[in-house]
């Protein structure tokens, strides 16, 4: 351990140096850097795709697809930063014949300094090594220090080191960024309070991201944590919807659910409606698509066993009724589609019918009523996503019940599932606790960057030592709030 601790003392040590050396560069020299490193990831061959297969089990199409997204957030993240849609600029110009006289206050976002990160399991590019969390730090002018993700550690190694090209390419100092592998959670708990860290970036289960959240508020210096954890995403079937779709949405719901062997934070586990011969038609055909489904190897060893040992939990829990498994025997490691119901009452006085079934598992609640499904909407805990299948008469027979579904999630999504998170601007993927560790953040999307900056106010400096975003001249042709007005305009 002595050790590990001194190897963490010195690259974090190199970090701190980088974020000082990093903080004199102008804006194009990070959005150069992050340019690079995207041409790293994309000169990367199929020796990358062949070795995440291997480790993860992840199909080749599924993981191309992924990379080329990795590669679109880096870019995308250099694009906000060039933008200035992360520095937020704003100025206030001096009123000196005010009484009293009014100073000169302007404002930008500087970076927190090094961040942790903390690599995820299901997706080995876009939320690991290279991931997002990583790119948006970067972009924010922080130094990260990676903590590689066991599942998949060549494939972090092999990300790590065209970052690491990238990173001398572009002239920056070696401890801009580092990747470390940790054997023990005391390694982890040991880098999350060293007191260089200042932010972390963590997705994963509810247990490792709460544990973070503890170690971080603890330190002496307590830390954000932004933690991006368990969702079983609500997907609320309204009657009129119901009434005139339910096989079709049977099957676009037997897609989502299994899709990638369910293994994706946004996987519409939890489906609520009204119990009704409507919601019968659809049950009878979702047991018909579920038996069809197939079996298919899981991410690692430790997730097919930790997918059987909650769904087990929640199908034993009282009033759980199983509706349907896929009939092909599963193997050692794979998982296996299966829905099960349970009423409205029952759900309501049991927390552990919430649990995260991290897989092809649905639970379908049946409700009463009207009134029994808003208590329901109640009980839900906070979510990354919820989906309405409605239809507009739905919409305006039910305000009560989707402003409740609104005060529980980061996305509500109408007539489409969840399990596509788009990389743009408006895109929210954070919700409510438990589900995020701070529902104000996305890790998805340009303001994810927001996450590792903070704001700075500099009154009354003279133009030329102030940070460029600042300066009368805007030489970098952002967006500014000028004396409340949105304009590229010089400060005359």
């Amino acid at each position: 351990m002595n050790a590990i601790k001194n190897d963490l003392e010195s690259i974090l040590a190199n970090s701190q140096a980088a974020f000082v050396e990093i903080n004199k560069y102008p804006v194009s020299k990070r959005v150069a850097l992050m340019r690079n490193i995207a041409s790293e990831i994309e000169a990367l061959g199929p020796e990358l795709i062949q070795t995440a297969m291997r480790e993860s089990h992840l199909p080749e199409a599924r993981l191309t697809g992924e990379k080329a997204r990795t590669i679109f957030q880096w870019r995308s993240y250099a694009e906000a930063v060039e933008k200035g849609h992360s520095l937020d600029a704003s100025i206030d110009t001096a009123n000196l014949e005010r009484t009293p006289p009014k100073p000169d206050i302007r404002k930008t976002n500087v970076a927190l300094g090094p961040v942790a990160v903390f690599g995820a399991s299901n997706f080995p590019f876009a939320f690991s090594t290279a991931g997002g969390d990583t790119a948006s730090a970067i972009a924010a002018g922080c130094p990260v220090v990676v903590k590689a993700h066991p599942g998949h550690p060549e494939t972090s190694q092999m990300m790590a080191d065209a970052i690491g090209r990238g990173v001398a390419k572009s002239g920056f100092p070696e401890g801009t960024f580092a990747h470390i592998f940790c054997e023990t959670n005391e390694e982890a708990q040991a880098l999350v309070s060293h007191p260089v860290i200042k932010a972390v970036g963590f997705t994963g289960s509810n247990r490792g991201g709460l544990a973070l959240v503890e170690i971080a508020s603890k330190r002496p210096e307590p830390i954000p944590v932004f933690a991006e954890m368990g969702s079983i995403n609500p997907v609320f079937l309204l009657p009129e919807k119901l009434n005139t779709s339910a096989a079709e949405l049977a099957k676009q719901y037997t897609g989502s659910l299994t899709l990638g062997v369910g293994q994706f934070c946004t996987n519409p586990g939890l489906l609520i409606s009204i119990d009704s011969e409507g919601l019968n038609q659809f049950t009878e055909v979702l047991e018909e698509e579920i038996l069809k489904a197939l079996p298919a190897y899981m991410l690692n060893s430790g997730i097919a066993k930790g997918y059987w040992s909650n769904r087990e939990k929640v199908i034993s829990q009282s009033g759980v009724s199983i509706l349907a498994n896929a009939t092909a025997e599963a193997e050692e490691g794979q998982g296996t589609a299966t829905v099960a119901t349970v009423s409205g009452i029952d759900f309501l006085i049991n927390d552990d019918l919430q649990t995260e079934v991290f897989g092809p598992f649905a639970l379908i609640v049946k409700c009463k009523d009207e009134a029994e499904m808003l208590a329901v909407t109640s009980k839900v805990h906070g979510q990354l996503t919820a989906t309405l299948l409605a239809t507009t008469g739905d919409i305006a027979a039910n305000s009560e019940l989707i402003a409740s579904i609104q005060n529980k999630c980061g996305r509500i999504i109408f007539n489409n599932f969840p399990t596509g998170v788009e990389v743009c601007k408006s895109m929210h993927h954070g919700g409510p606790f438990p589900s995020s560790s701070n529902a104000q953040y996305t890790s998805v999307g340009a303001d994810a960057i927001k996450r590792f900056v903070r704001p700075l106010s500099f009154q009354n400096w003279p133009d030329e030592f102030l940070p460029e975003a600042l300066q009368n001249a805007n030489s970098l042709g952002i967006w500014r709030t000028v004396n409340n007005e949105v304009t590229k305009d010089i400060v005359s």
